[in-house]
């Protein structure tokens, strides 16, 4: 047996290409703020710059597939080597399955085309957990990889759909997109340290959540005519939650890693955190920059200057640092905005400001950051594409990544976060230049305000033309329910050329 755990812990997995497919309806969020009467300074260096959306043809189905077909058609792949199509995602639409939509879709279009088709042994499992359930699909498909004697491959897909009610504060964070993963032993993009892959969970109440009692209760979405899948959530909670569960999981794996937290933090190449919005992980990397200062002999010096120069007492941010708060009963307890950690939260923001800082997010989070303002939040996509849009960034710019450390931080509501170290391998520039990420961002067709209005309340689009090409659609949905037959409410796929 220990043998056995050792050849795991030794074995090379990880990813060997991805591919993305982003809808191309549009929003400018500066033509938004003009609507909406909000302040594009504000929103333009908090939010991003725009966000895409689904057409009415289009679900979270026919994008993962998309993405999956181009993974697998710009890769050469041999879908009858692929044992296991994870789907990571909290858009489903169906309650029963999930990821074999996408490999009956993918696998028909394959075979019209005189592609081999996927073998029948093939898993297909759909991971769930808010904004983690692509990373949870992405570590499930690695674990695959490793124990299968076979030595197939495994395919990721997160795809998402990320709506808000018209005029809620999380209205300018929508967005839509999917990511494809490629998983293998002997990688030839990135090798994950599956070993030291290090989770946090604490269930956290009303968070962030999608209640199916909602849809049944008055006062949920009144002026939606069309069926939405707008989150329960409270935004100063959420972001509480987000700080204290991957700052735990970070720690957490310092602890299994036996580093110094700062030293740790300062030899990372780069940093990839889960992005809801642009200002998220800046703010998230500066709280955990903090408590890496906390809890590092060579960091206490610093401690005390940002303190210092904030007002802030470095007592009471080392006494957070070993807190163990419970934001749960914080809530039963009719607090709805609990505030743990005052004095690295102060602490953090005097950080941001200052010229140390900035060039530590320049140097560690901007891969990929330009990119990213253009598509929104995507959920369970939205590490993934953070990782693609970096990889592809960075060998347009010509940067060597070879065996450097990196980090992902994946994210979902407030109750689970995971943190997995990462390499490029040799040759990763092939692999990456084949991702595609700015290419799916081209051709954007940008909605002005009555078209937008009219998709997001009606799932309609007056004025506008758009004949899908080259993509699978929704063809019809069933209307059937009699004894013998029903398909009432199932969607069926096509695709359109």
């Amino acid at each position: 047996m220990n043998n056995a755990r050792a050849a795991v812990r030794e074995a090379a997995v990880g990813i060997s290409a991805m591919a993305c497919y982003l809808p191309r309806l549009h929003v400018d969020l500066g033509r938004w703020c003009e609507w909406t009467g909000q302040d594009w300074g504000k929103v333009g260096a908090v939010t991003g710059h725009g966000f895409r959306m689904c057409g009415p043809h289009e679900d979270v189905y026919t994008m993962a597939a998309n993405a999956v077909l181009r993974l697998i058609i710009d890769n050469q792949l041999d879908a009858r080597r692929i044992g296991f199509l994870a789907l990571g995602t909290e858009s489903s639409t169906d309650n029963a399955v999930g990821a074999v939509t996408v490999l009956g879709m993918v696998d028909r279009e394959l075979r019209r085309r005189g592609w081999s088709g996927f073998a029948r042994d093939v898993e297909v499992p759909e991971f769930k957990q808010a904004c983690l359930g692509g990373l949870y699909a992405l570590c499930g498909a690695a674990r695959y990889v490793l124990c299968d004697p076979s030595e197939r491959q495994a395919v990721v897909v997160a795809a998402d759909i990320a709506e808000y009610e018209r005029g809620s504060s999380g209205e300018q964070t929508q967005g839509a997109g999917a990511v494809a993963m490629l998983v293998e032993c002997s990688p030839s993009l990135l090798v994950l340290d599956l070993a030291n892959a290090v989770a946090a969970s604490a269930y956290r109440g009303p968070d962030f959540r999608k209640p199916t009692k909602r849809h049944y209760l008055g006062g949920y979405a009144p002026l939606t005519e069309r069926p939405s899948d707008f989150p329960v959530f409270s935004g100063r909670y959420s972001t509480t939650a987000y700080l204290d569960e991957v700052a735990h999981a970070v720690e957490a794996l310092w602890s299994r890693l036996g580093v110094e937290p700062s030293a740790h933090l300062s030899g990372l190449r780069a940093l990839f955190l889960h992005r809801p919005y642009r200002h998220m992980p800046i703010r998230a990397s500066s709280f955990l920059y903090v408590r890496a200062l906390a809890a590092s002999p060579s960091g206490q010096a610093e401690l005390e200057r940002l303190c210092l120069a904030c007002g802030a007492k470095p007592g009471d941010v080392l006494e957070e640092l070993v807190s163990e708060p419970d934001l749960h009963a914080a809530i039963l307890a009719g607090d709805p905005c609990p505030d743990p950690y005052p004095a690295t939260t102060m602490v953090s923001a005097h950080l941001r400001g200052q010229p140390a800082f900035r060039e530590f997010t320049e140097e560690k989070l901007s891969l990929g950051s330009g990119l990213l303002d253009e598509v929104g939040n995507l959920y369970s996509a939205s590490l993934p594409a953070a990782l693609a849009a970096g990889l592809e960034t960075a060998v347009e710019s010509g940067e060597e990544l070879l065996d450097a450390p990196m980090l992902a931080i994946g994210y979902g509501s407030g109750d689970a976060a995971l943190a997995l170290p990462f390499t490029a391998v040799a040759g990763w520039q092939d692999a990456a230049r084949r991702i595609g990420f700015a290419q799916a961002l081209q051709y954007p067709v940008s909605l002005d305000r009555e078209q937008y209005e009219a998709l997001h309340d009606r799932g309609e689009v007056p004025g506008l033309l758009l004949h899908p090409l080259d993509q699978f659609v929704i063809d019809r949905i069933g209307t059937e329910l009699r004894r013998d037959f029903q398909d009432l409410a199932v969607a069926y796929y096509a695709y359109e050329y």
